[in-house]
């Protein structure tokens, strides 16, 4: 991980050594943040953000599940994000806005809490490594169950839903493995700890689709990426059997991007190695990212001229 010089909070950028909060903040005791992760992509116009507006929308969208009304409207937002990159100077780079509620009011109820805004960027490569990009990974389903839709909002980035996330992914590390894959309380598959899952079988790409899911900004580009390269897409549920027995399996993330899986639960997937779809799909959403596809520039957002980012009224 590459340090930033600074991360922006409240409207400046701070150096990041004094880019702290207070140890009675209220997201911090209770986790009821919300939060986006976001890829600056390096093109040869300059640094291009990959579907910015999609995730500062998603970004509010979590926020107002959680109940929190952040200080600042869509185009400030987006401001903030230029300004800690500018300031920063990165040519490519991970963006991670984080809403946060302070140290004004302690306790579950968070009536009254006051609301930050910190905008953090730093380097950060292939999220599950270079190698298993080309490769792929090995997962194995974890003993933990994803949380439910009725316990908490799962279509919400929420800071305190990522537990569940930890555990799983630690569990799936401490045994030898790159990734877990949890399953909903009826025993379908819900996602990877931070990924959106899909599989092949019999030329057809299937998206898998769960209520308990994130609804990925990536896993959408690759929806479309597919019916640009004339691969039939179907959506629905899936089961591990489904999983174990299909030709290609690939993890879809803004961290993950786009990683093939060359075994689940110690069974072999297709080749074991990455497969041909995949791979298209790979290269196409590289094309994307770099602003090379002219029937998907307006995924790539540049550097305006930096502004400064001020709060709502």
């Amino acid at each position: 991980m590459g340090a930033p010089k600074s991360v922006w909070m409240d409207g400046k950028n701070v150096p990041f050594e004094k880019a702290t909060i207070p140890i009675f903040a209220h997201t911090l005791h209770y986790g009821s943040g919300v939060f986006e992760g976001i890829r600056c992509y390096k093109t040869r116009k300059g640094p291009a953000v990959f579907r910015l507006k999609e995730h500062i929308l998603r970004l509010q969208r979590s926020a107002r599940c959680m109940l929190m009304e952040i200080p600042y409207d869509l185009d400030g937002i987006v401001r903030g994000v230029w300004e800690a990159i500018a300031d920063n100077a990165w040519e490519a780079c991970y963006v991670r806005p984080l809403v946060y509620r302070g140290a004004k009011k302690l306790g579950v109820d968070p009536t009254g809490a006051d609301v930050h805004l910190a905008i953090c960027t730093w380097e950060w490569g292939a999220y599950l490594g270079e190698e298993g990009l080309e490769k792929g990974i090995r997962i194995m389903t974890s003993s933990w169950m994803k949380n439910p839709a009725n316990s908490m909002p799962t279509k919400a980035k929420v800071t305190g839903a990522y537990a569940n996330s930890v555990v799983a992914k630690g569990e799936a590390i401490a045994m030898g493995f790159d990734e877990a894959m949890l399953l909903d309380r009826r025993g379908f598959i819900a996602e990877g700890s931070g990924e959106n899952v899909f599989y092949v079988s019999g030329g057809v790409l299937h998206a898998v689709d769960n209520l308990s899911a994130l609804e990925g900004i990536t896993r959408e580009s690759v929806i479309v990426l597919a019916g640009d390269l004339g691969i039939p897409v179907q959506v629905g549920s899936a089961t591990k059997d489904q999983l174990y027995n299909a030709d290609e399996i690939f993890f879809t993330g803004t961290a993950a991007e786009i990683t093939p899986i060359r075994e689940y639960d110690l069974r072999k997937i297709g080749e074991g190695r990455r497969g041909p779809v995949t791979e298209r799909l790979q290269k196409a959403f590289t094309k994307a990212v770099r602003g090379e596809d002219e029937r998907h520039i307006d995924w790539c957002e540049y550097a305006p001229a930096v502004r400064t980012a001020k709060a709502k009224g």
